[in-house]
């Protein structure tokens, strides 16, 4: 990953709303789900919910389907688990001594 990868990833969750709908599309995966429900759950108006989403999206952290009339988004769990990857790579130095633990990778097997 590269650096202004990251740096567009954290920011897009640096914000509360936005990370709560992130979290909430990794939370429905396999499935993903519409605006409306997304909206019903985190109780965020429609307009304010696409204004995030779209930061979501810039930021390659969440992709978007078409499904009939519905639009299904989802949460990029390979974005998440490179970004994962991008923040430990160094840690410690590669030593084996390491006492910080490697965060499991998540894929759409994850529920």
């Amino acid at each position: 990953m590269e650096e202004s990868t990251a740096i567009s990833a954290l920011a897009a969750l640096a914000q509360p709303m936005r990370l709560r709908v992130f979290r909430a599309l990794v939370g429905a995966t396999p499935d993903g789900m519409t605006p409306g429900a997304l909206g019903a759950l985190l109780d965020v108006p429609a307009s304010t919910l696409s204004f995030h989403l779209k930061e979501l999206m810039h930021a390659g952290l969440v992709s978007q389907e078409r499904d009939g009339r519905n639009l299904i988004y989802r949460a990029a769990l390979s974005q998440m688990n490179a970004l994962l990857a991008y923040l430990t790579a160094h840690c410690c130095e590669g030593t084996t001594t390491c006492a910080m633990p490697i965060p499991p990778v998540c894929d759409s097997a994850c529920r």
